[in-house]
């Protein structure tokens, strides 16, 4: 403040101008998109990154797997997993919309997690260069530029997510957002919806997860004719 004046921002939003009837900024920004990758590569992706070692591959393939974000995936510690029961309770603190998240885990995504190294029961799951420190927020940025492919974000597997199950299941929209945690935008339904349709949710995630994984079309040369052949990595 200079001093030229005195009092409330007269700019301020909440508690302001939000009730004076003007549009939110957010319905007239434009909306710049996360660069994704087509979900129609994620298997030959999920191929090449099986083939790196180290922390950050593994932690950018749980990130696939359970469609979360980067923050969610970095921050996660072993007391809020649930190895046993396939399940990942995100504490609200570290959530968007400040909402308790449960995410199912898919067997691969369990056993991914069976397999990684510990610093006790309340460490990182996914442990940083320091003792006691979790991964840094471009860790896995990195991996996608050593394997050529700074052309996409990790926050866009949540959209190749979301344009599979749209394009390539019939699981309903809310089940797939409630997968997203995203917010019901709908008042009246938020206000009635009690449950996180976990059940159906573990659905989800193994499917994904057998897409993820799923055999790689390769093609071959025979006889003039190019042929298409399947195989796993």
């Amino acid at each position: 403040m200079r001093g030229y004046r005195s009092g409330d921002n007269p700019a301020r939003w909440r508690g302001h101008l939000a009730e004076s009837g003007l549009a939110k900024r957010s319905a007239i920004a434009k909306v710049e998109h996360h660069a994704a990758l087509p979900y129609a590569e994620l298997p030959a992706f999920m191929t090449a990154l099986r083939q790196r070692e180290g922390v950050a591959a593994q932690a950018l393939m749980f990130t696939v797997l359970t469609a979360s974000r980067t923050g969610e995936v970095i921050g996660a510690k072993w007391s809020e997993i649930d190895l046993d029961g396939a399940l990942w309770v995100i504490p609200a603190g570290r959530m968007k919309a400040g909402r308790e998240h449960r995410v199912a885990l898919a067997p691969q995504a369990v056993a991914l997690l069976r397999e990684l190294p510990r610093e006790g029961d309340d460490g990182f799951v996914f442990i940083g260069a320091r003792a006691g420190t979790g991964l840094s927020n471009m860790s896995m940025t990195a991996v996608l530029k050593r394997m050529g492919r700074g052309d996409i974000t990790t926050h866009g597997f949540r959209s190749a997510f979301r344009d599979w199950a749209a394009e390539c299941t019939a699981y309903p929209a809310e089940v797939v957002e409630m997968g997203l945690a995203h917010a019901i935008s709908d008042k009246t339904e938020a206000a009635y919806r009690r449950g996180d349709l976990l059940e159906k949710r573990k659905r989800l995630a193994a499917d994904w997860a057998r897409y993820c994984f799923s055999p790689v079309a390769k093609t071959v040369k025979t006889g003039g004719k190019v042929t298409p052949i399947r195989g796993w990595q």
